[in-house]
């Protein structure tokens, strides 16, 4: 599956990613996906690190891209909260994953950076005022971005990565048994 470029098409990917999410409480979503990187990370056994294709993530590089996301994500929900009308800068997740070495990462340490980041952006979300969820930044990309819109690309881009992460499995998987 081909996502829609998140810089020249940002308005397709934040589609892609709210409908990802459809009508379920993006709370919900996101409690349960350090389970998801878990069992994936499980599943992989020895094929952690392979990629289906040259240019394409590994399960373990998608786990990666979870944790750079989580980490942009923390300062992009505190700049708007505390902030008014903050700039919110975009980043190049290709560039992270490959300049970051996530192929070559422990994914133990991973899904603990990830499991801390996630359980602070949980709880900064049940404890802000559901007035101050409409609290807005600048996207470089995008344009402007509620804390809340925010908070819901976030669950809809953790469905989109994990689903892909599976997808990725089956492929190597596949390639190795041939």
């Amino acid at each position: 599956m081909t996502s829609p470029d998140p810089v020249t098409d940002s308005a397709a990917y934040q589609r892609l990613l709210v409908d990802f999410l459809g009508d379920d409480d993006p709370a919900d979503v996101q409690a349960g996906t350090a389970a998801a990187y878990r069992e994936l990370v499980s599943d992989a056994g020895p094929l952690l690190r392979a990629r289906p294709a040259p240019r394409e993530w590994s399960v373990l590089e998608l786990l990666g891209h979870g944790v750079d996301a989580e980490m942009v994500i923390s300062g992009r929900y505190r700049w708007i909260l505390a902030h008014d009308t903050p700039s919110i800068p975009g980043y190049d997740q290709d560039l992270w994953v490959d300049r970051l070495r996530h192929n070559d990462d422990d994914p133990e340490r991973l899904l603990a950076v990830f499991e801390a980041l996630r359980d602070a952006n949980l709880d900064l979300w049940r404890r802000t005022p559901i007035a101050d969820r409409s609290r807005a930044g600048i996207h470089s990309e995008r344009g402007p971005e509620s804390y809340e819109l925010t908070f819901r690309l976030a669950a809809g881009h953790d469905r989109f990565h994990v689903q892909q992460a599976r997808r990725t499995l089956d492929a190597v998987r596949a390639a190795a048994e041939v």
